[in-house]
């Protein structure tokens, strides 16, 4: 059973299809990555719609004998084991379908929660972005803002300043210590300390700047942010997943071992559940691996089974 259909979970799920393994992703429908227009850094998909390398995703898990349930988990539970000792899990969708599985892979991605600033949604995934590999070369030259929300925004300044000469960093509030105002200025990024009151946007529709708190108004095609990332938990709280914190906390995920496994047997993570700053590429490879070692784990457990079959057959022969 596979928690979210992005490119973690279905990765996971094409391995294991592929392994001739019974599968099912419950996918949510709502990627993190819908707002934007494309994908990119991924190798042979840069500029790929997000909306359509999921489809070919799903089709592909299909096409091994892979089911895909459009739906929202309710809760998840460990159940009572079979009878060679495995674990056993039940999940209940919020329509009231259910499902019981050997093993749950979680993909259930995050949540980007964005600073309150009036506006600011409503541009975000175009001209409000967070990522400089992600989205950096396509604002590249263009009047870029950064507003601080922690100390990922001064490396976020750092970034997007190798893809435009006209950069300016607004604090919000947040102190910027003589080191890094002299880094900025030996970098030519200009720095406002008067909080941003709202986005503007012009007669079209898009991003024109933002307004300050004393009425001026700066002018900026581009505002980069650093959300906070909250993994998607709801629902699985009855699995017992242990949880980290990110430094100064800008987020919290799962926790996970190097193949996606963790502290609960039969359980595994994958993608931004638990590496919150995985781009699509870094969440598909995790999800290979975490497939790849359910399904070691699980064959590993049904060789041990069947040996005993045999042992205790000879014994009573």
């Amino acid at each position: 059973m596979v928690v979210g259909g992005g490119a973690a979970g279905l990765n996971g799920a094409l391995i294991l299809a592929r392994s001739r393994r019974s599968v099912v992703v419950i996918d949510g429908g709502s990627p993190r990555n819908a707002p934007a227009q494309a994908v990119h850094g991924l190798l042979a998909l840069d500029g790929t719609p997000p909306l359509e390398i999921l489809r070919r995703g799903r089709e592909q898990v299909r096409q091994y004998g892979g089911h895909v349930v459009f739906g929202e988990v309710d809760s998840a539970r460990p159940v009572a084991p079979s009878e060679d000792g495995d674990p056993r899990f039940a999940l209940t969708l919020t329509d009231g379908r259910s499902i019981v599985a050997r093993s749950i892979l979680v993909a259930s991605g995050l949540t980007d929660v964005l600073p309150e600033v009036p506006g600011l949604a409503d541009h975000w995934g175009h001209s409000v972005i967070h990522c400089p590999y992600c989205h950096g070369y396509e604002v590249r030259d263009q009047p870029v803002g950064v507003l601080a929300n922690g100390d990922a925004s001064i490396s976020q300044a750092f970034l997007f300043r190798q893809l435009t000469d006209d950069l300016t960093y607004f604090t919000q509030g947040v102190a910027l210590d003589e080191d890094n105002r002299a880094r900025f200025d030996a970098r030519g990024i200009r720095v406002i300390e008067i909080p941003v009151a709202e986005v503007v946007t012009d007669q079209d529709g898009d991003l024109a700047g933002v307004r300050l708190v004393n009425g001026a108004t700066v002018g900026r095609r581009v505002l980069v942010v650093a959300p906070t990332l909250q993994a998607r938990t709801r629902g699985l709280e009855g699995l017992g997943l242990a949880m980290q914190e990110l430094p100064g906390s800008t987020g919290s995920g799962y926790v996970s071992g190097p193949q996606g496994a963790t502290g609960v047997p039969g359980v595994w993570v994958a993608g931004n559940a638990t590496n919150l700053r995985a781009q699509v590429g870094a969440s598909a490879a995790a999800g290979a691996l975490a497939g790849a070692d359910i399904n070691g784990t699980l064959a590993t457990a049904e060789t041990e089974a069947a040996l005993r079959a045999v042992r205790n057959a000879r014994s009573h022969g």
